[in-house]
């Protein structure tokens, strides 16, 4: 089979397609044929060695690529019960040691990185739910914010950053989104109450809107203080690229690290199988295409999320 990897650290140019032999799963493992695997920031960091770097893990000499993965159950391991050869099924691999990942034809994962996929989903548009929503969920779950407060999202229009409006709403936050000036009809159908232009000065805006300030807010645009000092006395919060400031005013202050959760995977598929949540595919590229994607992502600008078709 065809898979995406890293041999040696770089730019888009080391990204290398490579033949390998069918993995085989073992014990707790299902095999999946993936139908969509989308790009994300987490890929550059291992194209670019990032991770080694920071010591989140070894070196070794190929690095698979790929966090999120949709597609259909083909075999399954010893002892898996929750599924069965021909499931359709969404999944996020986290662990940065595997020499594949879901970028490919096929990928192994342990039956707790998966969740049913709804019946009859787009299972390539589904591919861009696992690792943005379940951040927004996490940091919404880090916060810890009651029915009717007030959240301000920085980045409101990214990848996670709409998750996390569409989640609060479900919740029942008020919100208030930051984002260019072109983001203000997305987000305002996304149910923002009240929306902010990244060229307005955050804090006094926000402020203005609710005196004394927001009771919580996720910065998914890495604006630190910048969108901290918008929190009011005793708020909370969450910084998704760990830039949280020294703790002022009996502010919590919260680094998040995703982390896998296959339960939570499958409420937010339900969600996105509802259309409570939007799954937005900026572009699909085939598998060999790696590059390319790489090089938009780059580019930035993009509203969505690439996804990888094999």
């Amino acid at each position: 089979m065809r898979a995406a990897v890293v041999r040696e650290f770089g730019g888009p140019e080391v990204l290398r397609i490579v033949d390998v032999p069918m993995p085989a799963p073992g014990p707790g493992e299902v095999l999946v044929k993936v139908a969509g695997a989308s790009v994300n920031f987490a890929d550059v960091m291992v194209r670019e060695g990032l991770n080694v770097q920071y010591g989140a893990t070894a070196a070794r000499e190929q690095f698979g690529l790929g966090a999120d993965v949709a597609g259909t159950v083909a075999a399954l391991g010893e002892g898996v019960t929750r599924f069965a050869t021909g499931d359709p099924v969404v999944g996020t691999q986290e662990r940065l040691d595997r020499p594949l990942g879901p970028q490919a034809e096929y990928v192994v994962l342990e039956d707790w990185e998966l969740a049913p996929a709804p019946a009859g989903a787009d299972l390539v548009q589904l591919a861009t739910v696992g690792l943005n929503a379940t951040t927004a969920d996490q940091a919404l779950d880090a916060l810890a914010p009651a029915s009717g407060q007030w959240l301000l999202v920085s980045g409101a229009a990214g990848g996670v950053g709409l998750f996390a409006v569409e989640l609060a709403r479900l919740r029942g936050l008020r919100v208030i989104a930051q984002a260019g000036p072109a983001d203000e009809k997305l987000l305002l159908d996304a149910g923002t109450e009240h929306f902010v232009s990244r060229d307005d000065d955050l804090v006094p805006a926000v402020r203005r809107l609710v005196p004394g300030g927001v009771d919580g807010a996720i910065d998914a645009a890495n604006l630190a203080a910048g969108t901290a000092d918008a929190v009011r006395h005793g708020g909370a919060f969450v910084s998704l690229l760990n830039s949280a400031p020294q703790a002022r005013r009996q502010v919590r202050m919260t680094n998040l690290a995703w982390h896998t959760d296959g339960e939570r995977l499958a409420k937010l598929a339900a969600y996105a199988g509802a259309g409570l949540i939007s799954l937005r595919v900026a572009k699909t590229c085939p598998l060999a295409h790696i590059a390319e994607a790489h090089k938009s992502l780059a580019a930035g600008g993009i509203r969505g999320r690439i996804v990888l078709v094999p």
